[in-house]
């Protein structure tokens, strides 16, 4: 049975320390009006609890321990940040307790295991929510409201650019870049909120011609480099390139190319170009962060997800991510890695999951 919040505050369990962990600490900091953070679960305790130095608050325990907090029922929630490796095992154990899950991306390494993971969830009746904290950004909530209003006419073009820097560094770290810790390159592990972000605007892609390579600039097992010609169900067509190769680092851009008027999406603003002349910008940050590539965006986005899944366990509703929906990111991954593959378009099932 699934677990209920029955304080005010929702008692949550972090489950992984590693470099996103610092953000999810922050954000839980500031949300304490809605959430108490109660342990974190680490391999190695103790090399974990500098993290209490970013929570402002009552010091949360630090553990190994992952049953006991699947076995404690003032703990309804589970924020699940460990290596995709790791995962699946992480997942049943906490959703067969009747544990709520709001997980890092990706779900898993492949199709597959994301499936897998969706059908533990839906199994144990737990909520399964996906951190794609770029959804949350100003500029996306605005861009889906134009989106939605049907004033920009039919959609006819979209470009997804990813054009990241990451050192050799990065891939140094153990098991980063690979297929049997992370899945994949630059697309699981990057681009993958560029892909589902901007597949929460257009509907899902039906076909796809793509090539991929590793590049003279990284030593790693995976991609670095990928680049896509797309063609979408609601008949538009459109491009994707994401590469942690492009020096210097720039931010995301998508732009959508609809009959009255385009859109550019970035972190930092919506930019709206009517065919009469006119332009908009909205969503604008007053104080555009600095392009960090390892910084991983304000803490605030994270916020915002844990704040709506807790609503979303406390009432009985869908978070803003689920499981089923990104599915469909993986699945458009999976097609561009075996259109590269093969040499030949890949057409891409109907039954992605949910798409909004």
């Amino acid at each position: 049975m699934a677990k209920f919040i029955q304080q005010d505050r929702a008692g949550v369990a972090l489950i992984g320390a590693g470099m996103i962990a610092k953000a999810h600490v922050a954000a839980l900091s500031d949300a304490q009006d809605v959430v108490a953070l109660c342990t974190i679960v680490s391999r190695h305790p103790d090399k974990a609890r500098y993290l209490s130095d970013f929570y402002h608050g009552p010091i949360p325990d630090f553990s190994s321990d992952l049953m006991a907090v699947a076995a404690n029922p003032d703990i309804p929630i589970a924020i699940v940040a460990t290596p995709p490796s790791v995962r699946k095992e992480v997942i049943t154990t906490l959703a067969q307790a009747g544990t709520h899950i709001l997980l890092e991306k990706p779900l898993g390494r492949n199709p597959q295991e994301a499936r897998e993971v969706v059908e533990i969830c839906e199994r144990a009746g737990v909520k399964l929510g996906i951190l794609f904290q770029h959804r949350v950004r100003p500029p996306a909530i605005a861009a889906a409201r134009h989106v939605a209003n049907g004033a920009l006419g039919r959609l006819g073009l979209v470009e997804i650019a990813v054009p990241l820097w990451r050192d050799q560094s990065y891939y140094d770290e153990l098991g980063r870049g690979t297929y049997a810790r992370d899945g994949g390159g630059v697309m699981i592990t990057n681009a993958i909120h560029s892909i589902n972000l901007a597949l929460s605007l257009t509907g899902p892609v039906s076909r796809v011609q793509a090539m991929t390579a590793t590049t003279p600039l990284h030593r790693m097992e995976a991609e670095d480099f990928a680049i896509a010609g797309l063609q979408f169900k609601c008949g538009a067509s459109g491009s994707f390139v994401a590469s942690t190769a492009m020096f210097p680092h720039r931010t995301e851009v998508i732009r959508l190319h609809f009959e009255h008027a385009s859109l550019k999406l970035d972190k930092n603003a919506l930019k709206i170009s009517w065919r009469d002349g006119r332009v908009a910008v909205e969503a604008k940050d007053k104080a555009p962060q600095k392009v960090n590539p390892l910084l991983g965006g304000k803490h605030e986005w994270h916020q915002a997800m844990i704040e709506d899944f807790v609503d979303a366990v406390r009432h009985e509703r869908k978070p803003l991510v689920t499981g089923r929906e990104a599915l469909a990111s993986h699945d458009l991954i999976a097609a561009i890695e075996t259109s590269s593959r093969s040499g030949h378009p890949v057409s891409i099932p109907e039954c992605q999951g949910e798409i909004r």
